[in-house]
């Protein structure tokens, strides 16, 4: 159950579903920002933008953002949710490729805390082939997963069932991020 009255079910509107519906105001440029990084033309594609936001909402333990963003993430890539599941449980040896594997090094260093991302880290992304754009949209995608997964447990929101997560994929992957809730 929530901390405040979202004047919603929740069961029917779990995480962020149920915030975006107590202030629509709000969720229109959160979920125009969720487009923008995880569905707007980019070389990276929009599974890996989703892994991404799913192995930082990992860390951070956030249920509901992992497990709705490794279900869209999982509905996108090739390998499915058994690739996801294996880079949440150990980037460095899940079978990637080394770029995204230094981009998800420096995803891990925005959620310690921007500071901790160094120039060596963006250097060893370069060195592996990451442009400008790609390091700074996962520095950008991994900070506004912060925030969103301190949104959603900050609020004390409840996670969906599990199969609800892969329904929701198939309304994100055909219509993006707005209009959720």
């Amino acid at each position: 159950m929530a901390h405040i009255d979202l004047g919603v079910d929740e069961r029917k509107s779990p995480g962020i579903n149920g915030l975006m519906q107590f202030r629509p105001e709000t969720a229109k440029p959160l979920g125009a920002l969720a487009d923008v990084l995880l569905r707007g033309p980019n070389s990276l594609t929009p599974g890996e933008r989703e892994l991404i936001a799913a192995y930082v909402s990992g860390l951070n333990d956030c249920e509901f953002c992992r497990d709705s963003h490794s279900a869209f993430a999982a509905a996108q890539l090739e390998q499915g949710l058994p690739l996801v599941e294996q880079v949440r449980a150990d980037r460095n040896t899940a079978p990637i490729s080394a770029k995204l594997r230094a981009l998800l090094a420096i995803a891990a260093a925005v959620r310690e805390g921007g500071r901790t991302v160094t120039g060596e880290l963006v250097e060893a992304a370069k060195a592996e082939g990451a442009t400008d754009v790609e390091v700074h949209d996962t520095v950008l995608i991994a900070a506004a997963f912060c925030m969103f997964n301190r949104y959603v447990d900050g609020l004390g929101t409840l996670p969906a069932d599990p199969e609800d997560y892969v329904h929701a994929a198939h309304h994100i992957i055909a219509n993006g991020y707005q209009g959720l809730g």
